[in-house]
C-alpha cells in the first residue's frame, strides 16, 4: 500500500517539510528562519512557536495535499541512547527534548512539531533512527582510560536507509546481512551493520574516524597535547578545529569538495594527495571494523560495503574507495536517498506491519 507521509526536519536556521506519496515528493519546502530572530530567543525550545507558524503557513497553501495523509514524522532529536527503529512520539520523549536532558540542537524540535501536526490531523506521529541510535557491542565501549567510554552518535538515518536500499538491490535481507557503511558528507561516519544492528561506528562528533571536509577525525593524542602546551591552540579553538575547521578545510583552505575535485583533476598535487589520503582514511577505518562483523561463531565476511552521502557523488573519491575496499566486499553506492524519504519509509514500514513500533521511555529503556 502506498503511504502518504509528512516529514518535518528542523535545521539550525531552516525547517524542511516534505510530503511524500510513496517515494514521490508532492511538497518540498525549506522554510528559512532569520538568524536575527533566533538569536533573540533564550534556547532552542523557545523557537517552537516561530517554527510552528512557518510550518502552518506553508501547509495552509497545500491543504489539498493533506487528505489521505497516514502519518507525520519528525527528525529524531538528542535523546537518551536507544536502539534504532521507528518510535512513536510520546510524553517521555517530549519531556526529555523540552528539558534538553541529552543536549540542545534544533533537531530536538522535530518531534514536538510532528506531534502537534499529527494531533491536529488525528494521525500517528513518529521519529525514525535518531542520531543517538546506540547498539554498540559491550566490547566496543571501553577505552584505555576508565573515565572515557565510547558512545554512539552518528548519521544513523542516512546509514541505515542506505544499508537497507543496498541490501534490497542485492537480494539481501538487511536484518540478516553484514554490511560496512560509510556516510560521506561534511562529517563522515563508518558503521558495522551486523544483521540489523549497528554494533560499532566511528563517532565523528567525538573526534573519531577519518577526517572529512571539515572535521579532523582521529588525532595522535600526545601531538594534540603538545599543541595545547605550546599555545598554538586553546581548548575552544581546538574544539572548533576538530568539528568545523579541520580536515580538508585545514589542508586546502576549503570544504567544498567540488572545488577540491576540480583542483585535483587539473593537476593540483596538494588537492590530489588530500583526496587520496581521505579515501585511505575512510578505507582504513572501514577495515578496522571487520572484527565487529566476523567472529569464530560467525566467520562469514561482509556482504557489501555501502557508500552514501554527498561525497559519494564524486567519481574521483568513489573510484579510489572502491579500489581499496573491494577486497573486503562488493562496493555499492547509494545516492538520492533524502532524509525525508528515509523517515517516510521508516514510518510506512511500521504502518504496514513490516517493523515494530517502538516506545521511548528514557535512559536504559525503549
Amino acid at each position: 500500500m502506498t503511504r502518504r507521509i509528512l516529514t518535518v526536519n528542523p535545521g539550525s536556521t531552516t525547517t524542511k517539510i516534505v510530503l511524500l506519496d510513496g517515494d514521490e515528493a508532492l511538497l518540498d519546502r525549506e522554510l528559512e528562519h532569520p538568524r536575527a530572530e533566533l538569536r533573540g530567543l533564550p534556547d532552542v525550545w523557545a523557537q517552537l512557536p516561530l517554527r510552528r507558524r512557518a510550518v502552518h503557513a506553508a501547509l495552509d497553501q497545500a491543504r489539498h495535499l493533506l487528505p489521505g495523509l497516514h502519518a507525520v514524522v519528525g527528525r529524531g532529536g538528542l535523546l537518551a541512547p536507544l536502539p534504532g527503529g521507528t518510535y512513536a512520539i510520546g510524553p517521555a520523549m517530549l519531556d526529555d527534548l523540552r528539558a534538553a536532558r541529552h543536549g540542545e540542537h534544533a533537531c530536538n524540535l522535530g518531534a514536538p512539531l510532528a506531534a502537534e501536526l499529527a494531533d491536529e490531523l488525528g494521525l500517528p506521529a513518529f521519529v525514525v533512527d535518531p542520531v543517538v541510535t546506540d547498539e554498540l557491542l559491550p566490547e566496543a565501549r571501553p577505552t584505555g582510560l576508565p573515565q572515557v567510554r565510547r558512545r554512539s552518535t552518528f548519521h544513523a538515518l542516512s546509514q541505515r536507509g542506505a544499508a537497507r536500499e543496498a541490501a534490497a538491490r542485492h537480494g539481501l535481507d538487511y536484518d540478516a546481512a553484514k554490511l560496512l557503511v560509510a556516510h560521506l558528507g561534511g562529517g563522515i561516519s563508518v558503521g558495522a551493520h551486523l544483521r540489523g544492528r549497528v554494533v560499532d561506528v566511528t563517532n565523528a562528533l567525538d573526534g573519531e574516524g577519518p577526517f572529512s571536509p571539515e572535521r579532523t577525525g582521529t588525532l595522535p593524542v600526545l601531538e594534540v597535547l603538545r599543541l595545547l602546551e605550546s599555545g598554538s591552540y586553546d581548548i575552544p579553538a581546538l574544539r572548533q578545529a576538530v568539528l568545523r575547521r579541520g580536515g580538508l578545510f585545514a589542508l586546502l583552505g576549503t570544504n567544498d569538495f567540488r572545488e577540491i575535485q576540480a583542483r585535483a583533476q587539473s593537476g593540483d598535487h596538494a588537492a590530489r594527495d588530500a583526496v587520496a589520503a581521505l579515501a585511505y582514511n575512510v578505507a582504513k577505518h572501514a577495515a578496522g571494523l571487520l572484527p565487529a562483523l566476523t567472529t569464530a561463531d560467525d566467520p562469514a565476511p561482509p556482504d557489501l560495503v555501502v557508500l552514501t552521502g554527498g561525497l559519494a557523488r564524486s567519481p574521483l573519491l568513489t573510484a579510489e574507495l572502491a579500489r581499496r575496499l573491494t577486497p573486503l566486499a562488493p562496493v555499492e553506492i547509494v545516492l538520492g536517498l533524502t532524509e525525508a524519504l528515509v523517515m517516510a519509509r521508516g514510518a510506512a514500514a511500521v504502518l504496514d506491519g513490516l517493523r515494530p513500533v517502538l516506545h521511548y521511555q528514557g535512559r536504559g529503556a525503549a
